[in-house]
């Protein structure tokens, strides 16, 4: 199996577990602080493992011109998305938002695919729509919520918070070669900023210090170290892929709250599988050759010394496995199987 398509699917695990988890807290933290301090959690973690990592903090390795897709990124994914959501969730029922979070990884895909040129062919979107149909099952409310609104706005808000995690996710695959853990650690520390800001304005109390401390590490696995290895998934499969393979988190978040909580299981959820899984069997079983060529290109990223990097080292660089430095690729054209990853981002 892909190395990106492990990363995918551990970001939707982790991301999936953490609702079960923070379940577990059985803690009464209002809604809007509660994202914001797994968030929080995320970002404040991830900047501190990236200054253990590098002895101190240092640049965070990005070019002039990735700069702006970063901070799009973060005002579409840590800003916009989380506002917009917690504002439609007060004007429509729970059950309703949870369908319309399926329209995330649709809008992902279509962007890449659209505006982004990523290639698709009918298995990729036949897989997508299956993965998609698994979580519309999953999500599907068991009897109508009587308290339900029928105010468009709220469905809108949540359409638009879907698309702005869309955005989100495109841009951040512009700088997916770059240092993993400074694009999470950002986003998270922004996201959690602006989300505890607004549950303070709405009038949340601060949090003891017996639940800040789970709540925190919650959100360090299931939303920071969740997102790095999905800007490492983006890296080597592109944003329409990596989408459809995060679109399992639902799924993956139930069954561990099956197997950890003992909560019951329902014919619902055996026919998410079964979607889910077919999904991820199309994706897996892909093959995606023909002749292409490659620009010259440079930029900086962990890699070996494979058929797309041949170039030459100081004498005192050591080229034994992977390594990371600011590297030139020559022009090349061949023909080989491959994803949309960072070296594979032709039209087609």
């Amino acid at each position: 199996m892909n190395t990106s398509v492990i990363y995918a699917l551990a970001a939707a695990a982790l991301f999936g577990a953490s609702t079960p988890l923070a379940k577990v807290l059985g803690t009464e933290v209002p809604p809007v602080m509660l994202a914001g301090l797994l968030y929080l959690g995320s970002g404040l973690g991830l900047l501190l493992v990236r200054c253990i990592r590098d002895r101190g903090w240092s640049a965070s390795g990005l070019s002039a011109s990735e700069w702006p897709w970063l901070v799009g990124a973060i005002v579409f994914g840590g800003i916009l998305g989380p506002v917009a959501l917690m504002f439609g969730l007060t004007l429509t029922s729970g059950a309703t938002a949870s369908l319309m979070l399926n329209l995330e990884p649709v809008l992902t895909a279509l962007l890449a695919w659209v505006v982004f040129k990523e290639n698709a062919d009918r298995r990729i979107v036949l897989g997508m729509l299956a993965i998609i149909a698994g979580g519309v099952v999953l999500s599907w409310p068991s009897e109508a919520a009587a308290e339900e609104s029928h105010s468009w706005l709220g469905p809108l808000a949540v359409a638009f918070a879907c698309l702005c995690w869309a955005v989100d996710n495109n841009l951040t695959r512009k700088v997916s070669a770059s240092d993993a853990l400074f694009i999470a650690g950002a986003k998270g520390l922004f996201a959690g900023l602006v989300n505890c800001t607004i549950a303070f304005t709405l009038g949340a109390k601060l949090v003891p210090l017996a639940v800040l401390s789970p709540t925190l590490l919650i959100g360090f696995l299931g939303y920071g170290v969740s997102l790095v290895l999905f800007v490492l998934a983006l890296r080597g499969l592109g944003a329409a892929r990596t989408g459809a393979y995060f679109s399992t988190a639902p799924f993956l978040g139930a069954a561990i709250a099956i197997l950890v909580l003992g909560e019951s299981v329902s014919l619902l959820f055996w026919l998410a599988a079964a979607f889910m899984i077919f999904g991820v069997w199309l994706h897996l079983t892909e093959r995606h050759e023909h002749e292409h060529e490659h620009l010259s290109l440079e930029h900086t990223h962990r890699h070996t010394h494979d058929e797309h990097h041949q170039h030459e080292h100081a004498e005192d660089v050591s080229v034994d496995g992977p390594h990371s430095h600011a590297h030139q690729h020559v022009a090349i054209r061949h023909n080989h199987p491959h994803f949309p990853d960072i070296h594979h981002r032709h039209r087609h």
